[in-house]
């Protein structure tokens, strides 16, 4: 979720009933260097806890100092370690899920960053269910995990290799958490109220982690809290409330200038966008148009073309 669960999508998500949230990831070598740029994935507000501020790397002893510096900076209320991303040039770095193959590397890491931290704040880990399909070893490497004092371990339930293709095996990430007794969160392919009560009910898991459903549909947090208290279906957001939301979204994110001034902002989050207006009438040809926007006013046409249009369609 780099470049997505940032300040401000985690402000809408919270909103929307998100109870826990992980920063961006963020290079602990980075951290050390006191890299400006670094240094301001760790932000989060008042409003956002309880959340944990997620570090990769491969030094455990490097880890820890970084994991330091952070609860001085700001006090999250955990540190959370990733051991699960796919991306190659984070992989080819020894991080994130490249320490599936190396249990005495990632316990080393585990290690160095739990007994740095000490009893400030609980240090927890995040990793898939293996490298490969020859190499599924998700309940050993949580076995692991608890020994060098993770306090909670999430588990996104497919290899390295697969990515985010295929189904998540959520029969490993079940074994997972019978096999230790520190609370184990699920990920993977919960889109909906329904997914996350079929995870609940069948496997072992004290906690159900949403990610890339939230990017086109942040109010799934919303309608999966009304669906497991009252097993009713919320009604399909209104058109205009989804752009409200766009629109407010690079209204907040120009004026946070995190990403430069008002063009580079909205630049930076034609990605964004486009996952945003997924499913909305016409989606092919908003995208392209998406493709090319470069303030808020662009935004406005296109969001009043697109009710436009979606009011012309209710009509005929």
């Amino acid at each position: 979720m780099a470049g997505v669960t940032d300040l401000i999508f985690r402000q809408i998500c919270k909103e929307l009933g998100a109870d826990v949230m992980v920063t961006e990831f963020v290079s602990a070598e980075g951290i050390m260097q006191a890299d400006e740029r670094t240094r301001k994935y760790t932000d989060f507000s008042e409003t956002q806890r309880p959340v944990g501020v997620q570090l990769f790397g491969a030094d455990g002893t490097r880890m820890g100092e970084a994991a330091k510096k952070i609860i001085d900076w700001k006090r999250p209320d955990f540190i959370d370690i990733n051991f699960g991303c796919p991306v190659n040039k984070v992989v080819a770095r020894n991080g994130g899920s490249s320490l599936l193959k190396d249990c005495p590397l990632l316990s080393s890491v585990a290690e160095g960053v739990a007994k740095a931290v000490g009893d400030q704040v609980p240090v927890t880990a995040k990793i898939r269910i293996g490298w490969d399909e020859t190499l599924v070893n998700a309940v050993e490497v949580a076995k692991i995990l608890e020994g060098c004092g993770m306090q909670a371990i999430a588990v996104h339930g497919r290899t390295r290799s697969q990515g985010y293709g295929g189904e998540a095996n959520w029969d490993v990430i079940d074994a997972v958490a019978r096999a230790v007794s520190v609370p184990v969160i699920g990920n993977g392919d919960i889109s909906c109220g329904a997914d996350l009560a079929k995870r609940k009910a069948e496997t072992a898991v004290s906690g159900v982690m949403i990610g890339r459903a939230a990017m086109q549909n942040p109010w799934v947090f919303r309608e999966a809290k009304h669906f497991v208290q009252t097993g009713e279906v919320l009604p399909p957001v209104p058109l205009e409330e989804r752009w409200e939301l766009v629109l407010r979204h690079c209204r907040l994110a120009v004026d946070s200038k995190r990403y430069g001034d008002e063009r580079q902002t909205l630049t930076a989050m034609r990605s964004r966008l486009m996952a945003y207006c997924k499913g909305f009438p016409g989606a092919k040809e908003l995208r392209q148009k998406i493709c090319q926007v470069s303030s808020v006013l662009e935004i406005e046409d296109l969001a009043a073309f697109s009710l436009g249009q979606a009011e012309i369609a209710t009509m005929a």
